[in-house]
């Protein structure tokens, strides 16, 4: 894409007012780092700030308010290439089927043709692999370390078991044929519900007769249960390898079935606190499951949406909603995790409506902000004169998350938390717009 001119000043005159003499507003004014552009193929010097701000985490989370925002996916692609070729970083994971990217870490390998990255990719939402996905293959082409590729999420961004268990059952075709019934009746049922997106498989979930979706709970929780039992012997035949690789699909299966009952529960106005939560520890066991599988000192670069990196618990409507990946990942790795939000001052954002008749479940409305509100992070970057310009900052030593904004954007509206407590810094663009080729 041609890059887009940005206004390197500060907001020129404008001085804080009352509201941005806070504490905190001062030294965010005082720390942060104007960037340049935001065009992924311009020199990297600008970013050399954020070097210091990851310091030597091993995972450094690159968030975004909204999916389909072209600015984020610009700034996703920047900083992946001022992390792997000047901080030396060697896997990307990214929000995406961990099932379904073990093909596009061998695609970006070397393996294959260009034309296979669509193949692969078709069905999925475009949430911004391509530009990253064609750069690293590329780079690896000449890379003394090439770069690994992981999906950490759950299949079809849950909307459907079938990309997890499929492969499942190939490998017990080789190693266990007597298992493969398990996996096989599953998958039949599966079928009647499989969609594109969680937004369409779990309201044709919901419709299944509950003997059966008891049913496939069993199936999936006796085939994980099988797996883990026949270690020794499923590996004596086909190696660790894969079956490392099958036993984290079933897991994969498990945590979407899960899934399916937390969100109908909750559309449902009766479920569990925290329940949905089995989709962020699938997301962050798998960053856990590759960092355990790659090399020692490999450092993961880990694109997501903001409420899936952040470190709170999210709360929606003051309710405990889930413990998200960031939660997770920052309570096993402390310092080695680093989430970095990105957000946007004004524009527009892609607001996402439930609509059972589209191809992904949902309709993207191309939406126009509100001035930021009072208390956010957004309000105390245009308050600390850094709303024109591209602004990267840290939030840790700004004081008692107390001082600090209590929300962030999320779409056009807010998530309430602490942001001091939920973020390690903040990519900030001025103006946010709906990329114009999503293709559905």
């Amino acid at each position: 894409m041609p890059e887009r001119s940005h206004d390197r000043s500060r907001t020129g005159s404008r001085e804080p007012d009352p509201v941005g003499g806070s504490p905190f507003t001062g030294r965010l004014k005082e720390r942060a780092a104007v960037l340049g552009t935001l065009d992924p193929g311009a020199p990297l010097d600008d970013l050399e700030p954020l070097r210091e701000l990851i310091g030597d985490a091993r995972v450094v989370a690159l968030g975004e308010n909204s999916h389909f925002i072209r600015e984020f996916g610009l700034a996703r692609e920047r900083v992946l290439r001022f992390l792997v070729q000047r901080c030396g970083f060697t896997a990307l994971a990214f929000e995406f089927g961990f099932s379904e990217g073990v093909a596009l870490d061998a695609w970006v390998q070397g393996a294959g043709t260009e034309e296979d990255f669509d193949r692969q990719t078709g069905a999925a939402i475009p949430i911004g692999l391509s530009g990253p996905l064609h750069w690293l293959r590329r780079y690896n082409r000449t890379a003394t370390l090439p770069v690994r590729f992981a999906g950490v999420d759950v299949p079809e961004a849950g909307g459907s078991l079938l990309p997890a268990l499929a492969p499942v059952a190939e490998y017990l075709r080789e190693v266990d044929p007597d298992g493969l019934p398990l996996v096989q009746d599953a998958m039949k049922t599966a079928e009647r519900f499989a969609g594109a997106s969680m937004a369409l498989a779990a309201p044709a979930w919901s419709r299944l007769d509950p003997a059966e979706q008891d049913h496939l709970t069993a199936l999936l929780t006796r085939l994980r249960t099988r797996l883990r039992a026949m270690e020794p012997l499923y590996v004596e035949r086909g190696g660790r390898g894969e079956y490392d690789v099958a036993l984290h699909r079933a897991e994969a299966a498990c945590h979407t079935d899960h899934q399916f009952r937390a969100m109908a529960e909750l559309y449902a106005g009766r479920g569990a606190v925290a329940d949905a939560s089995s989709r962020e520890v699938f997301m962050a066991d798998s960053v856990r499951w590759l960092l355990d599988r790659t090399p020692p000192g490999t450092r993961v670069v880990l694109p997501a949406h903001n409420a899936h990196i952040q470190r709170t618990p999210v709360f929606f409507d003051s309710r405990l909603t889930s413990l998200p990946m960031g939660h997770h990942l920052h309570h096993t790795l402390g310092d080695d995790y680093f989430a970095l939000a990105m957000t946007s001052v004004g524009g527009h954002t892609a607001e996402m409506r439930l609509d059972e008749h589209t191809a992904f479940g949902f309709r993207v409305e191309d939406t126009p902000l509100d001035a930021p509100e009072p208390g956010s992070l957004e309000a105390a970057i245009a308050d600390a004169g850094l709303g024109s310009g591209i602004a990267l900052a840290g939030l840790r030593g700004h004081g008692a998350a107390a001082s600090g904004p209590d929300r962030i954007r999320m779409h056009s509206g807010y998530l309430h938390t602490p942001v001091l407590d939920a973020f390690d810094g903040v990519l900030s663009v001025p103006a946010s717009t709906v990329t114009d080729d999503l293709g559905f």
